[in-house]
């Protein structure tokens, strides 16, 4: 199993900190994780790990060569519910993700539509929050296409956080050669599915895996939460069960990259070794 890990294993310290720690533990592969437009205060004084989409593309894949690390995705979380606006991450920079990623010669750019924080986002019906995600990633998916770039939707809202949902989404952008999925283990089982689910109802369309675990005591936030950034806990630990998902995925010749979301390094390290045991 190609296994990856989440640039953001240590707080407040910059993205080459990140990667040194990631090549430490073993792992061969990372992500672009945080990333932002224009320039950031916290990546000039380091205290921010966090990519601009407007890097020249040398420098993230010098970074990268020179901690011995293959770059497996972008990601975009966006916010697809509220109106669009300057300070909410969306279409555009999507958009600019994929050609950061096609740049880079990344496969694959993941998204989301995110949870609404206005009032609009909150009221929006089931047929309009369709509608709005799908108008506002009809462009990124154009760009995509011609640049040979796969964009991958996460669990991590309440539409994604739905295989019904998910499968009425996908239905509607069309585009199946360019348009896949990132199953979130943790954000799946957190906003109410069945992670297996997913694999059971979507097969190869899952081209990625974010891998997080859930603590018994979040029980009672399922299906009211809908994703979270980071695991606390290794994988095994929790109530997921992922070692039938990593079984799961096996059965169907699962051949992609994987990413590790878990915060804290001995976490991580503890993470990687269980699923290299899983996988076999």
């Amino acid at each position: 199993m190609k296994i990856g890990c989440f640039a953001l294993v240590e707080p407040f310290t910059p993205m080459e900190r990140q990667f040194e720690l990631i090549r430490s533990l073993a792992i061969d592969y990372v992500d672009l994780t945080d990333n932002h437009d224009g320039a950031s205060l916290g990546v000039e004084f380091g205290f921010a790990a966090s990519v601009s989409l407007d890097s020249h593309p040398a420098k993230i894949r010098q970074l990268a060569a020179k901690h011995k690390l293959k770059l497996s995705t972008v990601c975009a979380h966006a916010n697809l519910l509220d109106p669009a606006a300057p300070d909410v991450y969306g279409t555009f920079q999507i958009i600019k993700a994929i050609r950061l990623a096609a740049d880079l010669g990344i496969p694959e750019v993941i998204t989301t539509e995110g949870d609404p924080k206005t009032k609009f986002g909150h009221a929006l019906s089931e047929k309009e929050r369709l509608f709005t995600i799908c108008e506002k990633l009809q462009s990124p998916i154009e760009w995509a296409e011609e640049l040979g770039v796969k964009l991958l939707l996460e669990p991590h809202g309440i539409v994604t956080d739905s295989v019904q949902h998910m499968g009425d989404l996908l239905e509607r952008l069309g585009h199946e050669k360019t348009v896949g999925i990132c199953l979130d283990t943790g954000n799946s089982w957190l906003g109410g599915a069945v992670p297996l689910d997913y694999v059971k109802t979507f097969g190869n369309r899952i081209q990625h895996v974010h891998w997080k675990d859930m603590p018994k005591s979040w029980l009672p936030k399922r299906g009211k939460v809908f994703g979270c950034g980071m695991a606390v806990i290794p994988l095994g630990d929790g109530v997921v069960g992922i070692p039938t998902i990593v079984k799961a995925l096996k059965k169907m010749s699962f051949k992609g990259t994987t990413t590790l979301e878990i915060a804290g390094a001995e976490n991580v390290k503890t993470s990687a070794r269980r699923l290299r045991e899983w996988a076999g």
